[in-house]
Protein backbone atom coordinates (compact mmCIF):
# COMPACT_ATOMS: atom_id res chain seq x y z
CA UNK A 1 0.00 0.00 0.00
CA UNK A 2 1.09 3.50 -1.14
CA UNK A 3 1.83 5.73 1.98
CA UNK A 4 -0.19 8.99 2.71
CA UNK A 5 2.80 10.93 2.58
CA UNK A 6 6.41 11.02 2.12
CA UNK A 7 9.10 10.73 4.85
CA UNK A 8 12.94 9.54 4.40
CA UNK A 9 14.37 6.53 6.04
CA UNK A 10 11.63 4.27 6.24
CA UNK A 11 12.33 0.64 5.50
CA UNK A 12 11.33 -1.42 2.50
CA UNK A 13 8.75 -4.00 3.70
CA UNK A 14 7.43 -7.09 1.38
CA UNK A 15 4.43 -6.70 -0.84
CA UNK A 16 1.50 -8.34 -0.57
CA UNK A 17 1.21 -11.36 -1.12
CA UNK A 18 4.28 -11.45 1.03
CA UNK A 19 6.65 -14.79 2.00
CA UNK A 20 8.19 -13.26 4.98
CA UNK A 21 7.11 -9.98 6.86
CA UNK A 22 4.14 -11.57 7.64
CA UNK A 23 1.54 -10.72 9.96
CA UNK A 24 -0.86 -13.57 10.92
CA UNK A 25 -4.06 -12.57 13.03
CA UNK A 26 -5.76 -14.28 15.38
CA UNK A 27 -9.29 -13.55 14.99
CA UNK A 28 -11.16 -15.16 18.52
CA UNK A 29 -14.71 -14.74 17.01
CA UNK A 30 -15.32 -11.14 15.42
CA UNK A 31 -18.57 -10.79 13.81
CA UNK A 32 -19.05 -10.82 9.90
CA UNK A 33 -19.68 -6.75 10.04
CA UNK A 34 -16.63 -6.18 12.62
CA UNK A 35 -14.15 -8.71 10.34
CA UNK A 36 -15.28 -6.02 7.25
CA UNK A 37 -14.66 -2.98 9.13
CA UNK A 38 -11.37 -4.17 10.53
CA UNK A 39 -10.17 -5.26 7.30
CA UNK A 40 -11.40 -1.91 5.79
CA UNK A 41 -8.20 -0.44 7.33
CA UNK A 42 -6.22 -3.30 8.55
CA UNK A 43 -6.13 -5.75 4.75
CA UNK A 44 -3.06 -4.41 2.91
CA UNK A 45 -1.04 -5.88 6.40
CA UNK A 46 -3.19 -9.16 7.45
CA UNK A 47 -1.37 -12.03 5.48
CA UNK A 48 -2.50 -14.91 6.77
CA UNK A 49 -6.07 -15.58 9.51
CA UNK A 50 -6.25 -17.78 12.21
CA UNK A 51 -9.85 -18.73 13.79
CA UNK A 52 -8.29 -19.04 17.10
CA UNK A 53 -8.46 -22.75 18.77
CA UNK A 54 -12.16 -24.25 18.05
CA UNK A 55 -14.18 -20.71 17.42
CA UNK A 56 -14.99 -21.87 13.87
CA UNK A 57 -17.21 -24.35 15.41
CA UNK A 58 -19.58 -22.41 17.37
CA UNK A 59 -19.18 -19.22 15.15
CA UNK A 60 -22.30 -17.79 13.44
CA UNK A 61 -22.29 -17.69 9.77
CA UNK A 62 -18.85 -19.29 10.03
CA UNK A 63 -19.15 -18.96 5.35
CA UNK A 64 -19.76 -15.39 5.53
CA UNK A 65 -16.77 -14.98 7.78
CA UNK A 66 -14.05 -16.62 5.43
CA UNK A 67 -15.52 -15.08 2.88
CA UNK A 68 -14.90 -11.48 4.37
CA UNK A 69 -11.25 -12.16 4.49
CA UNK A 70 -10.96 -13.79 1.06
CA UNK A 71 -12.39 -10.72 -0.45
CA UNK A 72 -9.04 -9.02 0.41
CA UNK A 73 -7.40 -12.29 -0.60
CA UNK A 74 -6.38 -13.32 2.93
CA UNK A 75 -5.62 -16.96 3.28
CA UNK A 76 -8.24 -18.61 6.47
CA UNK A 77 -6.95 -21.28 8.49
CA UNK A 78 -8.82 -22.87 11.36
CA UNK A 79 -6.30 -23.09 15.01
CA UNK A 80 -4.25 -25.96 15.93
CA UNK A 81 -6.56 -27.11 18.30
CA UNK A 82 -9.47 -28.03 16.05
CA UNK A 83 -6.83 -29.90 14.32
CA UNK A 84 -6.32 -31.60 17.44
CA UNK A 85 -9.72 -32.06 18.26
CA UNK A 86 -10.10 -33.68 15.12
CA UNK A 87 -7.23 -36.08 15.29
CA UNK A 88 -8.17 -36.92 19.35
CA UNK A 89 -11.22 -38.78 17.96
CA UNK A 90 -10.30 -40.59 15.14
CA UNK A 91 -11.75 -38.12 12.83
CA UNK A 92 -8.62 -36.52 10.94
CA UNK A 93 -11.01 -38.47 7.58
CA UNK A 94 -13.92 -35.69 8.42
CA UNK A 95 -11.06 -32.65 9.11
CA UNK A 96 -10.17 -33.43 5.52
CA UNK A 97 -13.41 -33.33 4.51
CA UNK A 98 -14.26 -29.87 6.56
CA UNK A 99 -10.93 -28.63 4.72
CA UNK A 100 -12.82 -29.32 1.21
CA UNK A 101 -16.18 -27.77 2.21
CA UNK A 102 -14.82 -24.86 3.19
CA UNK A 103 -11.55 -24.62 0.70
CA UNK A 104 -9.04 -23.89 3.51
CA UNK A 105 -6.04 -24.08 1.79
CA UNK A 106 -3.57 -23.17 4.92
CA UNK A 107 -3.82 -25.97 8.15
CA UNK A 108 -1.93 -25.65 11.54
CA UNK A 109 -0.78 -28.91 12.80
CA UNK A 110 0.01 -28.46 16.27
CA UNK A 111 -0.20 -31.18 19.35
CA UNK A 112 0.03 -28.87 22.75
CA UNK A 113 -3.41 -30.61 23.61
CA UNK A 114 -2.75 -34.59 22.81
CA UNK A 115 0.39 -37.10 23.08
CA UNK A 116 1.08 -38.06 19.82
CA UNK A 117 4.61 -39.10 18.77
CA UNK A 118 6.54 -36.38 16.90
CA UNK A 119 6.83 -39.11 13.84
CA UNK A 120 3.26 -39.17 13.90
CA UNK A 121 2.99 -35.12 14.16
CA UNK A 122 5.16 -35.29 10.95
CA UNK A 123 3.05 -37.55 8.81
CA UNK A 124 0.13 -35.52 9.25
CA UNK A 125 2.17 -32.78 7.54
CA UNK A 126 3.06 -34.82 5.05
CA UNK A 127 -0.46 -35.48 4.07
CA UNK A 128 -1.43 -31.99 4.54
CA UNK A 129 0.82 -30.82 2.84
CA UNK A 130 -0.21 -32.40 -0.89
CA UNK A 131 -3.22 -29.89 -0.53
CA UNK A 132 -2.93 -27.34 1.72
CA UNK A 133 0.12 -24.74 3.15
CA UNK A 134 1.45 -26.40 5.97
CA UNK A 135 1.91 -24.27 9.63
CA UNK A 136 3.39 -26.36 12.00
CA UNK A 137 3.91 -25.45 15.45
CA UNK A 138 6.57 -26.12 17.67
CA UNK A 139 6.68 -25.05 21.94
CA UNK A 140 3.47 -26.08 23.05
CA UNK A 141 5.09 -28.66 25.33
CA UNK A 142 6.97 -26.17 27.52
CA UNK A 143 3.39 -25.00 29.11
CA UNK A 144 3.35 -27.02 32.06
CA UNK A 145 7.40 -25.25 32.80
CA UNK A 146 8.29 -28.99 34.36
CA UNK A 147 10.41 -30.13 31.15
CA UNK A 148 11.48 -26.81 29.50
CA UNK A 149 12.36 -28.05 26.26
CA UNK A 150 16.03 -26.96 25.36
CA UNK A 151 17.45 -25.46 22.09
CA UNK A 152 18.91 -28.36 20.28
CA UNK A 153 15.30 -29.85 20.79
CA UNK A 154 13.47 -27.06 19.39
CA UNK A 155 15.56 -26.85 16.34
CA UNK A 156 15.24 -30.42 15.66
CA UNK A 157 11.55 -30.58 15.84
CA UNK A 158 11.66 -27.52 13.73
CA UNK A 159 14.01 -29.38 11.31
CA UNK A 160 11.68 -31.93 10.65
CA UNK A 161 8.54 -30.29 10.76
CA UNK A 162 10.14 -28.38 7.71
CA UNK A 163 11.06 -31.52 6.03
CA UNK A 164 8.07 -33.02 6.31
CA UNK A 165 6.40 -30.27 4.18
CA UNK A 166 5.47 -27.29 6.69
CA UNK A 167 5.92 -24.26 4.74
CA UNK A 168 6.21 -22.27 7.96
CA UNK A 169 6.82 -23.35 11.64
CA UNK A 170 5.52 -21.38 14.46
CA UNK A 171 7.25 -20.40 17.56
CA UNK A 172 5.11 -20.97 20.11
CA UNK A 173 3.82 -18.53 22.61
CA UNK A 174 -0.30 -19.05 22.98
CA UNK A 175 -2.20 -15.42 23.37
CA UNK A 176 -0.94 -14.98 26.55
CA UNK A 177 2.22 -14.44 25.56
CA UNK A 178 3.78 -16.59 28.27
CA UNK A 179 4.46 -20.16 26.71
CA UNK A 180 7.32 -21.45 24.76
CA UNK A 181 9.31 -18.59 23.44
CA UNK A 182 8.25 -16.59 26.50
CA UNK A 183 9.17 -16.80 30.38
CA UNK A 184 5.85 -16.57 32.87
CA UNK A 185 6.41 -12.78 32.77
CA UNK A 186 6.32 -12.94 28.92
CA UNK A 187 10.06 -11.83 28.54
CA UNK A 188 11.57 -13.36 25.69
CA UNK A 189 13.95 -16.42 26.01
CA UNK A 190 16.37 -14.88 24.55
CA UNK A 191 19.28 -17.47 24.47
CA UNK A 192 16.62 -19.97 22.74
CA UNK A 193 15.97 -17.27 19.69
CA UNK A 194 19.23 -16.52 18.76
CA UNK A 195 19.60 -20.46 19.10
CA UNK A 196 17.39 -21.14 17.09
CA UNK A 197 18.61 -18.66 14.29
CA UNK A 198 22.01 -20.04 14.20
CA UNK A 199 20.18 -23.31 12.38
CA UNK A 200 16.53 -22.52 10.92
CA UNK A 201 16.12 -19.33 8.66
CA UNK A 202 14.14 -16.67 10.28
CA UNK A 203 12.21 -16.19 6.79
CA UNK A 204 10.80 -20.08 8.06
CA UNK A 205 9.70 -18.77 11.27
CA UNK A 206 6.71 -17.10 12.40
CA UNK A 207 7.30 -15.60 15.90
CA UNK A 208 3.83 -15.79 18.24
CA UNK A 209 4.58 -12.10 19.87
CA UNK A 210 0.95 -10.90 21.36
CA UNK A 211 2.24 -8.60 23.67
CA UNK A 212 3.76 -5.13 22.10
CA UNK A 213 7.23 -6.10 23.97
CA UNK A 214 7.67 -9.41 22.30
CA UNK A 215 6.83 -7.58 18.60
CA UNK A 216 9.52 -4.84 19.40
CA UNK A 217 12.15 -7.46 20.21
CA UNK A 218 12.12 -9.46 17.13
CA UNK A 219 12.04 -6.08 14.90
CA UNK A 220 14.62 -5.05 16.49
CA UNK A 221 16.00 -8.29 16.33
CA UNK A 222 15.08 -9.53 12.73
CA UNK A 223 14.37 -5.43 10.94
CA UNK A 224 10.81 -4.79 9.77
CA UNK A 225 10.35 -7.86 8.17
CA UNK A 226 10.36 -10.36 11.05
CA UNK A 227 7.34 -12.35 10.23
CA UNK A 228 5.39 -12.21 13.39
CA UNK A 229 2.18 -13.89 14.49
CA UNK A 230 -0.84 -13.72 17.28
CA UNK A 231 -1.60 -10.31 16.80
CA UNK A 232 -4.71 -9.33 17.91
CA UNK A 233 -7.03 -7.70 15.20
CA UNK A 234 -7.27 -3.93 16.99
CA UNK A 235 -3.12 -4.12 17.11
CA UNK A 236 -2.80 -5.05 13.28
CA UNK A 237 -2.24 -0.43 11.69
CA UNK A 238 0.07 -0.33 15.23
CA UNK A 239 2.05 -2.99 14.69
CA UNK A 240 3.01 -1.90 10.86
CA UNK A 241 3.61 1.71 12.56
CA UNK A 242 6.02 0.22 14.97
CA UNK A 243 7.78 -1.98 12.17
CA UNK A 244 9.00 0.89 9.79
CA UNK A 245 10.12 3.04 12.57
CA UNK A 246 7.01 5.02 13.70
CA UNK A 247 5.98 4.37 17.00
CA UNK A 248 7.56 5.47 19.64
CA UNK A 249 9.40 2.52 20.96
CA UNK A 250 11.00 1.79 17.51
CA UNK A 251 11.44 5.68 16.90
CA UNK A 252 15.08 5.41 16.47
CA UNK A 253 15.67 1.92 14.47
CA UNK A 254 15.96 3.03 10.91
CA UNK A 255 17.04 6.42 11.68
Amino acid sequence: MQPNFHLTHIPERTQHPRTHGLTMVTDKGLSVDATKDYLSVAYPYVDLAKLAFGVSFVLPHLREKIDAYRAHDIPVYFGGLLFEAFVVRNQFADYLALLKEYDIRCVEVSDGSINISHSEKCGYIEKLATQAVVLSEVGSKDKDREHITPPYKWIELMTAELAAGAQYVIAEARETGTVGLYRDSGEVREGLVQEILTKIPGEKIIWEAPLKDQQLYFLELLGCNANLGNIATYDVIALEAMRIGLRGDSFHFFL
